[in-house]
């Protein structure tokens, strides 16, 4: 790799690995295995980083990486996860007991769902994608998004301490979404807050 490339990519590594980690963390349940996730992904970018850098959006590319990584970890053998109400890094400002326990109920509901129910409610209302960015990502159809994602939050309605008249919020503080956005949110009664794609 010639160096202004390997410099792009150190500097893509260094604005994007919290984000990917945290990510990752939704999708493994483990601090550990969320590192390790994005240090494959992020080795397979390596890789091809050339031909990566000069797409429309290289972020979207190296996370479509880190879920595929993450499903190949589930077809070698089934991992035992237990997520915990303290994610890797706690953006924006401290949100009180009370939030910690929705989060910490959020994040054993999302322990629960399968593998792709949990990518698709993880990237459509925690990173705040379209159902199509989502369907690229995950590489299947709108619909499958759809329905992976009404059956997902079925679920999530259903799991002990998330009732289902309010939203819990996700990950971020305000002003820290992944477009500025602001929070995401998982709907567990009704629509998306903020609007729906």
């Amino acid at each position: 790799m010639q160096a202004e490339q390997e410099d792009r990519f150190q500097e893509f590594v260094r604005a994007r690995w919290s984000r990917l980690v945290r990510t990752a963390y939704l999708l493994t349940g483990d601090v550990h295995h969320a590192e390790d996730l994005t240090q494959t992904a992020l080795a397979k970018a390596y890789r091809s980083w050339r031909r990566i850098s000069r797409t429309d959006n290289p972020e979207a590319y190296v996370r479509r990486m880190l879920v595929s990584c993450n499903s190949d970890r589930f077809r070698k053998r089934r991992v035992a996860e237990a997520l915990t109400a303290a994610p890797p890094e706690r953006a924006g400002r401290d949100e009180g007991a009370g939030r910690v326990e929705e989060r910490g109920s959020l994040l054993a509901g999302l322990a629960q769902l399968p593998p792709k129910q949990r990518a698709v409610v993880v990237l459509r209302y925690w990173e705040d994608l379209s159902e199509a960015e989502v369907a690229d990502v995950l590489g299947c159809s709108p619909g499958t998004v759809k329905s992976q994602a009404s059956k997902g939050l079925a679920k999530l309605r259903r799991y002990p301490g998330l009732t289902a008249d309010r939203t819990v919020s996700g990950g971020r503080g305000p002003g820290q979404g992944p477009r500025g956005e602001g929070h995401s949110h998982v709907p567990i009664q009704g629509r998306v807050q903020g609007g729906s794609r």
